[in-house]
């Protein structure tokens, strides 16, 4: 089929099994790409657009660097995050809208951004694949908060999925944060 179809990388064909022990160990394969597993009754074949297929996505908790939000200052309604490379922000992902109580818990950590911002000019994706783009307030990257990931990635590297925030960490500063890593090319 591979060589019919003329399919590479990233195209990958995948094993099947009904072993429990043997799909935990495949959920321990991040580091090469695993996202997670999908999983089926035995006698139920693909529907192109239907649902009967599950995903398990392989999740981790991890630090980023705010650098923006959706929203105001005082009522912020998701925040753009970035992590550092070589003195650079770079864009990681963004988190999903926010719920008034974590609105409001992390609207007064915010600063408004100083002049020379690394993120002026930028604009963002309202949604992964479109032209929309979000209005957003840059904000002085300070704040560390730590979020829920999938493990997907994009192409650039960024988590191709919306973060879910967890709790800010003002007892962290972004030089804390984990480094920006490209993906190997």
């Amino acid at each position: 089929m591979f060589a019919a179809r003329g399919l590479i990388t990233a195209w990958v064909l995948c094993p099947s099994t009904t072993d429990p022990d043997t799909v935990r160990e495949w959920l321990t394969w991040t580091s090469v790409g695993i996202e997670g597993v999908l999983f089926k009754r035995l006698d139920d074949a693909y529907r192109p657009s239907g649902r009967g297929w599950q995903k398990y996505k392989v999740h981790e908790t991890t630090e980023a660097i705010v650098g923006a939000v959706t929203g105001s200052l005082t009522a912020p309604r998701g925040l753009l995050l970035g992590r550092y490379d070589d003195g650079r922000l770079q864009y990681t992902g963004r988190t999903t809208t926010f719920t008034r109580t974590a609105s409001a818990t992390v609207a007064g950590q915010l600063a408004p951004a100083r002049h020379g911002h690394p993120w002026t000019g930028w604009s963002f994706s309202a949604e992964w694949g479109t032209r929309e783009t979000l209005n957003v307030t840059l904000v002085e990257p300070e704040l560390v908060v730590e979020v829920g990931v999938d493990v997907a990635r994009d192409a650039a590297g960024r988590w191709r999925h919306p973060t879910r925030l967890h709790r800010a960490r003002p007892d962290l500063s972004p030089a804390d944060v984990p480094r920006w890593t490209s993906p190997p090319h």
